[in-house]
């Protein structure tokens, strides 16, 4: 059991290579994916519910879009 809650967790969510995207939390063990961000906004809300009880749910997710581009120079 926890014992200290924090107001915020942050997901890096980065483009899947077979297509969709990936989602894993900084400082806790929760990842989840989905073919659009909508969807895997839904997901990553479930598996916050799912990780923490209710008392110890942090109140803010953020999601840290990371998007890799090449330029050609």
């Amino acid at each position: 059991m926890r014992t200290m809650t924090s107001a915020e967790i942050v997901f890096v969510v980065e483009e899947a290579p077979e297509g969709g995207y990936m989602a894993r939390a900084l400082g806790e063990t929760i990842a989840t994916e989905a073919d659009d961000l909508d969807s895997l906004r839904r997901m990553v809300r479930d598996a916050v519910a799912c990780h923490f009880d209710e008392d110890e749910r942090p109140r803010i997710v953020r999601l840290h879009l990371v998007h890799d581009e090449l330029l050609a120079v």
